[in-house]
């Protein structure tokens, strides 16, 4: 597949020359964790990122290569752990078959409809990688981030910080005289005094419910006053599609999932509380594609793409690749609370 190389001027590294020209202008497909901005992003020159812990405060901290400027002071006498962050990584090989009658046009056509195909197959891959980061995000509002199986732990924060998960909180709304405004102070209440200094006077408590758990919610009968779409609604942007109601300080998202209800979904009877706004409560490291040459010595992006072409002497393929390596961390776990409608 010459043209394709020639167009692109792919090499054995396969480092993509037309990144601006096509991967960046794939549309960003919206998703409700990644649109709040909760994560702090730290760009590390390093696979292994360490997190600093003194005084019950927690910062993520990435390492440096040898020689690198040091990127933040670790304070003295603070306890670091270091963690490595998930590779990532997905692939589609555009075949020169595929390609028959493309290559029977016109050159300026042959050029634009491959690169087409190119940026066709490098937008499925990237919807599926930010799938995946909400996924990753979406473990680190609960506390523990699962591999794609939905098994495989790969950081369970409460685990790694040796903290008890807080208790299931009943909200007993299937109980007309239940206080559940005092229930949301209280869930305010252990938030803040489990913040130890992150919690500053922006700092906001969101929860992720479940279909029963918001609509119990919504009509029970001290809540009923409080309507949708008024000045006392939802204080979060950009959640559109999502009904959302805010009680006591508290913004309660009617969560939207996978269409398959598991892979990225909260109980239809559970609601999950987390910070929005509280300093380094998370943060995502982004380490560096230090596996490729180009790469190495450089600070970490969000997802790098690379084009490989095929060296066998047949000349029968290229291949579209997109790598992201990230660590997406909860360095507050205590703060994390759940709850259920009864």
């Amino acid at each position: 597949m010459a043209l394709v190389t020639d167009v692109f001027n792919a090499n054995g590294w396969g480092v993509i020359e037309f990144h601006e020209d096509v991967v960046e202008k794939v549309a960003f497909k919206p998703q409700l964790l990644g649109s709040l901005n909760l994560f702090e992003p730290i760009y590390s020159r390093s696979r292994t990122i360490a997190i600093a812990s003194k005084e019950g405060t927690l910062s993520l901290i990435p390492t440096s290569e040898m020689g690198a400027p040091p990127e933040e002071l670790i304070p003295q006498g603070a306890k670091v752990r270091k963690f490595d962050a998930v590779r990532l990584a997905k692939g589609s090989t555009i075949y020169a078959i595929e390609l028959a009658g493309v290559l029977a046009l016109p050159f300026d056509e042959q050029t634009r409809d491959i690169a087409q195909e190119v940026s066709d197959r490098t937008a499925q891959i990237t919807d599926d990688l930010e799938l995946t980061w909400e996924y990753h995000r979406f473990g680190a509002i609960l506390g523990k981030v699962f591999d794609a199986d939905g098994t495989t732990v790969l950081y369970d924060w409460f685990s790694e910080w040796g903290i008890a998960e807080p208790a299931e909180i009943n909200f007993n709304l299937n109980v007309d005289t239940t206080d559940v405004r005092k229930k949301c102070r209280d869930v305010k209440r252990t938030m803040q005094k489990a913040a130890k200094g992150v919690w500053t006077p922006s700092t906001r408590v969101g929860a992720l419910v479940g279909d029963e758990f918001f609509d119990m919610l919504v009509n029970h009968p001290q809540i009923k006053e409080t309507k949708l779409g008024t000045e006392r609604a939802p204080l979060l942007e950009k959640i559109e599609g999502f009904s959302s109601i805010e009680i006591e300080g508290i913004t309660f998202i009617n969560y939207q999932g996978t269409d398959d209800g598991t892979t990225i979904a909260i109980g239809s009877q559970k609601a999950r509380f987390f910070p929005i706004g509280a300093r380094g409560a998370f943060k995502v490291g982004w380490a560096p594609a230090s596996e490729f040459k180009p790469y190495l010595n450089k600070r970490g992006e969000e997802k790098v793409g690379l084009i490989l072409e095929d060296k066998s002497g047949r000349d029968q393929w290229d291949r579209v690749e997109l790598y992201s390596y990230p660590l997406f961390a909860c360095t507050r776990p205590e703060m994390l609370l759940r709850a259920k409608q009864q």
